[in-house]
Formats: structure tokens, C-alpha cells, sequence
């Protein structure tokens, strides 16, 4: 393995380079270049992403982008690494782990950090082969995308590249390199691998550089010492409450919350065996590798806490008090349930006051969806298009046994009274997206891309990266899933 990034063939991209995470030193790190990708090829951008990062459209047509990105040419001024870290994986202690087909080529002039996903082996890939395959970088990048246009915290994902070189998993696949970006990719992993070996003065510089780099508000005269440190978890608790939150709201299960998989910054990171859901059924199970139903769609909000706790002991030996670390943590069973209500009055239109019942309207309509297994996402925009319209046949036909809605819907008209019915129906539309990324649209996109077919895929990312909107055009995609939708598995492999 060469883990040397003295490569002669560089090429200069026209970007600004830094790396902060480099200025920790060599505990934290080993430099490591990307192994070529054979014959590459382009198999999705997200030019939205290229804007804000201010790149010419060209690029997208740039040889030298493509084998940079695919890690044939090494940049200029770059320091590709592979950071390491440790966890709880399913809730059991891992030890180290690791970016272990990650290298993170540095920090662009907009503060973003640049890694390459599947760029080959470093000294964390556990007897891997460091590569990722075309399947789960396609899943990674539309659902990133699809977050993100959801306004859901989330890594992002610039594009994605191909190549016909043989990687085996459950069966022989195809390789390819996801380029992917986040303000940081440090995780509650990375805080718990110092702890664990005793290595405190490591664990401070950690502490340190996320407190400089992202939360300086912790930084202050008034919190001496461990304070900062206690401050730091309190941010990172209330980060995590309302992402939980949302991801609760939309239907997002996640499906491998391991605590190296939690980001520092509160945001969406490792897409897996992710899903969207389509009935709602709180218990759903998304990763078939799950076997206990540990990360189910509802217990996600407990996982995380749990998870929350684990880097609060990581943080102890610099906090110091454990009642301070007990009472960061305190914002999140506050603020948890309070945003998620918010969201969800959101999705009902109940934003102009608070009344007693709303609660109760909330508790009910979602008991009234998991009894009847109703599509979560069809169900609330189609609730949102008959506030406006005053016809609340579509949604009522999704009942098999309308009974109950009917009841449940003359409280809700009723609590509702003499609002502006079309105000109120823009803005649940504005809470209640169309299209999401269903497994079974996500598997068409994979299907096509090893044709080397990317039409779908790329109008796939077109709808998803705007949600709110009709997109007349592809009706398709918010769809019922068809019935073989139900058949597909996904697993930490995915």
C-alpha cells in the first residue's frame, strides 16, 4: 500500500487548499494517497453543489477533474489523509475503526471539507478492500442531494465516478469514487477513540479544534476549564435533538446509528441501508443486517441519545465533573420532543398559536397512518393539497376503513376554523415534501447507471434536489411503490 502523497503527476484544479485537521499532528491521521481508479468515467454531478462552490460549468467536462476526482491525479495542494477514530457498532464497543475508504484531500477557500469515498485502502480498512462500489455511492449521492433539499442537515455530494474494475461484495460489482463535503467529518468516534486509550492531551486538542473551527460560542471568559468542553456536548445535544427531529418528521430511518456514524455538527453522515419510509410503521426496520431492530424508525430518538451519552464519557476526562456532562445532556430530551411537535404542527399548518389539543391531533393522525399502514409522504401531501381545495376525497380514499380520519378530520377542519385555506395549503406544501428518495427510485437510478445509462438517475436528482415543488413532468416519481419495491434489502453493505 503506498501511503506516500509525493506524487509527480499533479494537477491544479484552480482551487484554494488548506487542511486544519492536519495541524493536529500524526495521532490523528495517516497521510495516504487514493489508488487509481482504472478508466474512469462520469456517473452523476450535482451542479448546484459545483455553484457554491464556485467551479466553471466545464468542469463537468474536465478530463483532469475526472481523474483527480477519481483519484488518478494527485492535486496540488492537497494533504490527502485518513483520519482515525473508534466507536459503539449496534451498541457494542468496536475499538478502532477509522476513515477506511475515505482520504480527505483538504478544507476549499468555502470551508468545506473534500473527501474521496472509495479511494482505496488505508491503514483503517480492516482487511477491506477500501473501495466502494457503483450501488451504494449512487444511493449516497441522491440521498445527500435529497437531504439536502429537504433543508435537512447533511454531508453533500458533489459528484460521482465509475469505472468497470471488479469489486466484490454479497457478488462481483462494479467500483467507483463518491466526492463528498461536509464543514467536518469528525464524529463522536473520533472523541471516543482518545478516551478510550487514555490519550487526554489528544482528546483536549480534538476538543479544541472543533470548538475553534465550528463552535466558538463555547469559547468563553465565563466557562473556564471543563465549562467549554461541557459547553461543547450541550451544543452537539442540541444539534442532534433537531436533526432527530427532523429526520422523525419527514420519515427518514437512517438504519446504522453508530456512534462513529454521528456527526460532530449535527448533521446526516454515512448513508447505508438508509429508507425513506413508505407505509408508516413506527417499528420499520430498514438495515436487514439489524437482526435485534435496534436502529428501527422509533427508536432513533433513544439511539441517539444513547449515543450522546457515550461521547459525554469520552468527554469526561476533560469536563471533569460528571454532573456538568449529565446536564449538557439535558437539552436533548427537551428540545427533542418540542421540535418534533413543532415539525409536525408544521406539516398540519398549526403555526399561528398553540392550543390544547394539538398534541392529541398530532398523536392521533399517526396512530390513525400506523394502523393502516398509509404511504407517510403521499398521505401528507395529499392532506396539504385538500386544505386548499376543500375535497378531502384523495386523502380519505387512502383508508381502507375511513371511519376514524373522517372523525379525526372534522376535529382538524375545526381547529383550522377560518384561516385562508390557500395560504394555509402553501405553506403544508412547503412542509410536506412530494418527492423522496424511495428505495425503489433509488434502485432504477442504480439499475440504469450499470447500463452507463444516467438519464434517470440524473432527472431522479433533478426532483429530489427541489421537493417541494409539482414537477408535473415526473408525476412518476411520487408514486405508490410498485409491489416488488417491497422485496428489496438493504444492509450495511448498501
Amino acid at each position: 500500500m503506498n501511503l506516500s502523497t509525493d506524487r509527480h503527476d499533479k494537477t491544479d484544479l484552480g482551487l484554494t487548499w488548506r487542511n486544519t485537521f492536519a495541524e493536529l499532528g500524526d495521532d490523528f491521521y495517516t497521510r495516504v494517497s487514493p489508488q487509481p481508479l482504472p478508466d474512469p468515467y462520469w456517473v452523476a454531478h450535482s451542479t448546484s453543489l459545483a455553484r457554491e462552490l464556485g467551479l466553471t460549468p466545464s468542469w463537468q467536462q474536465s478530463d483532469e477533474w475526472l481523474q483527480a476526482l477519481s483519484g488518478n491525479r494527485a492535486v496540488a495542494g492537497t494533504e490527502p489523509l485518513a483520519s482515525v477514530y473508534s466507536g459503539h457498532q449496534f451498541g457494542v464497543w468496536a475499538g478502532q475503526l477509522g476513515d477506511g475508504r475515505a482520504i480527505l484531500l483538504g478544507q476549499t477557500a468555502s470551508g468545506l471539507e473534500l473527501q474521496l469515498k472509495g479511494a482505496g485502502l488505508t491503514p483503517y480498512s480492516r482487511m477491506a478492500d477500501g473501495r466502494a462500489v457503483l450501488r451504494s455511492s449512487v444511493r449516497e449521492f441522491l440521498c445527500s442531494e435529497a437531504m439536502h433539499g429537504l433543508q435537512i442537515p447533511t454531508t453533500r455530494a458533489l459528484c460521482v465516478t465509475g469505472s468497470d474494475a471488479p469489486v466484490y461484495r454479497e457478488t462481483a460489482e462494479t467500483a467507483a469514487v463518491l466526492t463528498r463535503l461536509a464543514p467536518s467529518f469528525v464524529r463522536f468516534g473520533h472523541f471516543e477513540h482518545f478516551s478510550a486509550r487514555a490519550q487526554v492531551e489528544q482528546l483536549r486538542a480534538l476538543a479544541d479544534y472543533v470548538i475553534d473551527q465550528h463552535y466558538p460560542q463555547c469559547r468563553g471568559a465565563e466557562s473556564p476549564g471543563g465549562k467549554a468542553y461541557a459547553a461543547l456536548l450541550q451544543a452537539v445535544s442540541e444539534r442532534t435533538a433537531k436533526l432527530l427531529a427532523q429526520w422523525q418528521a419527514i420519515g427518514f430511518c437512517h438504519g446504522v446509528m453508530n456512534t462513529d456514524n454521528m456527526s460532530i455538527l449535527g448533521l446526516t453522515i454515512d448513508y447505508g441501508p438508509f429508507q425513506f419510509l413508505d407505509a408508516y410503521q413506527p417499528g420499520h426496520i430498514c438495515n436487514h443486517s439489524d437482526t435485534q431492530g435496534r436502529y428501527a424508525f422509533n427508536r432513533q430518538p433513544n439511539v441517539a441519545y444513547w449515543n450522546l451519552f457515550c461521547l459525554a464519557q469520552a468527554l469526561l476526562p476533560l469536563i471533569e465533573e460528571q454532573s456538568l456532562a449529565m446536564a449538557a445532556l439535558e437539552p436533548f430530551k427537551t428540545m427533542f420532543p418540542q421540535e418534533l411537535e413543532r415539525q409536525m404542527r408544521a406539516k398540519l399548518g398549526l403555526t399561528d398559536s398553540t392550543a390544547p389539543n394539538d398534541r392529541l391531533l398530532i398523536e392521533d393522525i399517526l396512530s390513525l397512518l400506523a394502523r393502516s399502514g398509509i404511504d407517510y409522504t403521499i398521505f401528507w401531501r395529499r392532506l396539504s393539497h385538500s386544505v386548499g381545495s376543500g375535497d378531502v376525497t384523495p386523502v380519505r380514499d387512502l383508508f381502507l376503513e375511513p371511519a376514524g380520519f373522517d372523525g379525526w378530520w372534522l376535529r382538524y377542519a375545526q381547529r383550522i376554523g377560518a384561516q385562508s385555506r390557500q395560504q394555509l395549503s402553501q405553506a403544508m406544501l412547503r412542509a410536506n415534501p412530494k418527492f423522496v428518495l424511495r428505495n425503489h427510485l433509488a434502485e432504477l437510478a442504480i439499475q440504469g447507471a450499470k447500463r452507463q445509462d444516467f438519464a434517470a438517475l440524473a432527472s431522479l436528482l433533478e426532483v429530489l434536489q427541489a421537493p417541494f415543488d409539482e414537477h408535473p413532468e415526473f408525476e412518476h416519481y411520487a408514486d405508490f411503490p410498485p409491489d416488488w419495491a417491497h422485496s428489496i434489502e438493504i444492509s450495511c453493505s448498501s
